[in-house]
């Protein structure tokens, strides 16, 4: 039986997407939802695309191909990736990870490695207070990492994106889009068309630019000064740079030895 596609584009619960987001054409559906759920919903066709933890493309790579110029990425602090704690990870037991982010996790879980470093993992659910009660540190990700780190800078212990650069050299790559490999590539074309007239618009017209950030603002309560700052350091535009991250990222971290597919071959080659 032929599969039946929507107009559907999948996009992350967290304003890291809005630039791509905020003016789509409206003839296509979005499906909001938390990073690890949308791998799920492309897998089981819900959407056409969808951007996901760049872990679990790893874990999927068999059926899913990476759609190209679209992602989640940061070449230093990422302001919304962070561990937090009374005490520096060095110090730190155990630490509480959430079940929403396979990427932060494996590379939180890769960072305590290569520092040689012995600490014991609790999965549960993204709520600060809740995770440093039972844990040393506490990671957190998404708009949550950025209203703790504005209500408790002192806990700030580590920013995951920038230790990631300091330590490889590459940008940090966490999210990727990808579809189903199955997926007509017409519709896939189609929908990462409709994410780029987004994007060039956020990066070449202050208007569209100030309604990300409005859009970012009503949903968070964070300042339109903290907001700019935060789209200067989360990028939704993968560079030749990027490939090369998120290629060092899923051998390194998440033990990938196939290399990337992606949906069609305009995509510079990797190292």
């Amino acid at each position: 039986m032929t599969a039946t596609w929507t107009r559907t584009i999948g996009r992350v619960a967290f304003i890291n997407c809005d630039p791509l987001f905020t003016g789509l054409d409206p003839s296509w559906s979005v499906l909001a939802a938390p990073p690890a759920w949308l791998t799920g919903h492309v897998l089981r066709r819900d959407c056409v695309l969808a951007p996901i933890p760049a872990a679990d493309y790893a874990r999927h790579h068999e059926e899913l191909v990476l759609v190209p110029d679209v992602g989640i990425s940061s070449a230093g602090e990422v302001g919304s990736v962070l561990l937090f704690g009374n005490e520096p990870l060095e110090n730190m037991r155990t630490v509480a990870v959430p079940t929403d982010s396979a990427s932060s996790v494996a590379l939180l879980r890769w960072l305590v490695k290569e520092r040689g470093l012995d600490v014991t993992y609790t999965q549960m659910g993204p709520d600060l207070d809740g995770m440093l009660s039972v844990a040393d540190g506490a990671l957190v990700i998404g708009d949550r990492a950025l209203d703790g780190a504005a209500l408790h800078p002192s806990l700030v212990q580590l920013d995951l994106s920038q230790a990631w650069v300091e330590r490889t050299g590459y940008p940090m790559v966490f999210g990727v889009f990808v579809a189903r490999a199955d997926t007509p590539k017409d519709l896939v074309a189609a929908a990462h068309e409709a994410l780029l007239d987004r994007l060039v618009a956020f990066e070449s017209i202050p208007s569209a630019r100030e309604a990300v950030l409005r859009r970012a603002h009503d949903h968070t309560g964070l300042s339109m000064d903290r907001l700019d700052r935060y789209f200067g350091e989360v990028f939704n535009r993968l560079s030749p740079t990027d490939h090369l991250g998120l290629q060092a990222f899923l051998e390194r971290a998440c033990e990938l030895e196939a290399r990337p597919r992606w949906a069609w071959e305009a995509v510079a080659p990797m190292a």
